[in-house]
């Protein structure tokens, strides 16, 4: 099989590596060899230092994704465009599509597979969501028997590298980012994993999987960690829990929840303890029931790991009757369902509040009185006085279960309160049970 790769950075890299180091064991799984035939790079003589010498080099991605000799075209260039521009005009081209890029199909991705599906040909994105982490296939075909009930995921390394550093030696959130910069898991405009955008962008590929239906992106829920307060983090410590950025998708009677924001998770669950700039992600099925996947979400051999898994299986496919692969998204393309992506004030789930207020009798009586007013019980409460002022405390509220909205209703109310002396801090809880 014949590989074009689009891009020359750090995948392509990886991918060059590994494919070079493992051909003979790649031969025996796919049943014929995988050779990369050409690169298209920006800069050719940085792409000859990073993949070595022996590969022609082209400027001219476009006539590199449609060359007739060229099986299947590796796209790891990322962003929008020219990506979306390339990858449909290979697909046209009836060339098999391999891509890293969340971001791609989080956005054009309906687009992409219904090309991919009237041109007969691949379009495989394992190295889209976790890196290494083969979730994409487990959910796609391993838990093809199971009613898919829940997904749950810390699918950006970056952001659990600063929440980790923050709760091990706490950092500020300024401090754990400039060290996550410095050693190279956060780039210098961090804003797509810190805001929680590169998260929802493989949650929503993971939704889309899970629950037949078509790719949604705009109706994601996002909030990342910029704001976080190291308080938080002790606090939810106390109360025997850890601050994760979650990607999280549920099934519910009313529709289907798909959200990234920080999460409060029990200590005790596996999935709070990944820390560092791993990945791991929680399936939750019917017949299975809960299933977890751990790995490395990034670096270049990784995902270099995921993109040739894709050629594998597109090479042991590549002759096979396209009407019986395995779909795109895990349903056939015809049945993908309507079901609707609830809005954030729909979501039942359960909350943990940080309210600063002044530190005299009666101010605890309102808030719980305003809560319970709302249909809201607390689960647990701790007081803590502040380092500010000791005529000044802080209260924090473990909730029980309620919707979005009730919140929301109850937070207005309190935050008016005379007592409230700071923005009250809402954060959301999941067991994950």
């Amino acid at each position: 099989m014949r590989i074009a790769l689009l891009g020359a950075g750090t995948v392509a890299s990886g991918v060059v590596r590994v494919l070079q180091r493992n051909q003979d064991e790649l031969c025996r799984r796919a049943g014929r060899g995988i050779e990369v035939v050409a690169v298209a790079a920006r800069n050719a003589a940085k792409a000859r230092q990073a993949l070595g010498e022996g590969l022609p080099m082209h400027a001219d991605f476009l006539a590199l994704a449609t060359r007739e000799d060229v099986d299947i075209v590796v796209e790891l260039m990322g962003g929008l465009e020219p990506a979306r521009e390339l990858v449909l005009a290979a697909i046209r081209a009836g060339k098999h599509v391999v891509t890293a890029n969340k971001a791609l199909l989080a956005h054009h991705g309906n687009e992409i597979f219904a090309a991919a599906q009237s041109h007969g040909v691949v379009v495989a994105f394992e190295a889209a969501v976790a890196g290494g982490i083969p979730i994409i296939k487990a959910v796609r075909e391993g838990l093809a028997a199971n009613r898919i009930e829940w997904v749950a995921g810390i699918i950006n390394g970056t952001t659990n590298f600063i929440l980790s550093s923050m709760r091990e030696q706490g950092l500020d959130f300024a401090s754990a980012l400039a060290k996550a910069q410095q050693l190279g898991y956060a780039e210098a405009d961090p804003g797509f994993d810190i805001d929680g955008v590169d998260a929802a962008h493989k949650i929503t590929l993971l939704c889309a999987m899970a629950f037949g239906v078509p790719v949604q992106f705009q109706r994601a829920h996002v909030q990342g960690i910029r704001d976080l307060d190291g308080a938080d983090i002790r606090y939810a410590e106390q109360l025997g829990y850890r601050i994760k950025l979650l990607g999280l998708t549920r099934r519910s009677q009313q529709g289907i929840e798909l959200r990234v924001h920080p999460t409060l998770i029990p200590s005790a669950r596996l999935m709070a303890n990944v820390e560092g700039a791993m990945n791991a992600v929680m399936v939750q099925g019917d017949a299975v029931g809960p299933t977890l996947f751990y790995g490395k979400g990034a670096g270049a051999e990784a995902t270099a790991s995921s993109v040739i898994a894709d050629l594998v299986d597109i090479t042991r496919l590549h002759t096979a009757d396209p009407e019986h692969r395995v779909p795109h998204l895990a349903f056939q393309p015809g049945a993908l369902a309507d079901t609707p992506i609830l809005p954030m004030s729909q979501v039942r789930t359960s909350y943990y509040l940080r309210i600063h207020v002044r530190d005299e009798a009666g101010v605890l009586a309102e808030i719980t009185r305003i809560l319970a007013e709302q249909g809201m019980s607390i689960d647990a409460l701790l007081q803590r006085p502040s380092g500010e002022n000791d005529q000044h405390t802080d209260v924090i509220l473990l909730t029980h279960e309620t919707l979005e909205w009730r919140m929301d209703e109850a937070l207005a109310r309190i935050q008016a309160l005379d007592s409230v002396l700071a923005p009250v801090v809402r954060l959301r809880k999941e067991e994950l049970r």
